[in-house]
């Protein structure tokens, strides 16, 4: 047998490598013009964004309803917030009860005081009420409304 004659044998296996080959080049040409973006890795959301957003809608039923129309911030000329203005629109046509209140911050950003007790406000379908926040301490710099879904009280039905 000369150095350059197959077999049956030798040509099946070199049609099956060639066959791999051929599909593992096909694969990889099809992926080649894949281009994967990685997305930056990201800070969860659940613990920044009251530090980082002025208004704040806490749950489901609030993100759905509930939309802020405008801020008015009244501060002094050296920065420091006397007051906030909050118009909290309804979106609904039905009414909604929500729960609103004011987190003041200082200049790093660290909470002044208790933020405020939540005040139930009823707002009637596609409503824009006007809330007012006071600053409770003359170093407020920065704030967050917070707004959530009313719950029925369980001992005052």
């Amino acid at each position: 047998m000369s150095a350059c004659s197959l077999t049956p044998t030798d040509l099946t296996m070199k049609t099956k490598h060639l066959v791999i080959f051929a599909a593992t080049a096909a694969g990889l040409a099809l992926f080649a013009g894949c281009v994967t973006h990685l997305a930056p890795p990201q800070d969860t959301t659940k613990y920044t964004v009251e530090n980082t957003e002025k208004f704040v809608l806490l749950d489901e039923p609030t993100q759905l309803a509930i939309s802020c129309t405008g801020l008015q911030e009244i501060v002094q000329p050296d920065g420091r917030l006397i007051e906030i203005v909050a118009n909290v629109k309804n979106r609904e046509r039905q009414p909604i009860q929500i729960e609103i209140n004011c987190v003041f911050r200082d200049e790093q950003g660290f909470s002044i005081g208790e933020g405020g007790p939540f005040q139930t406000l009823i707002l009637a379908g596609r409503l824009t009420e006007v809330v007012h926040f006071k600053a409770p301490v003359a170093n407020a710099r920065k704030y967050t409304i917070r707004v959530r879904q009313a719950h029925p009280d369980p001992v005052h039905p």
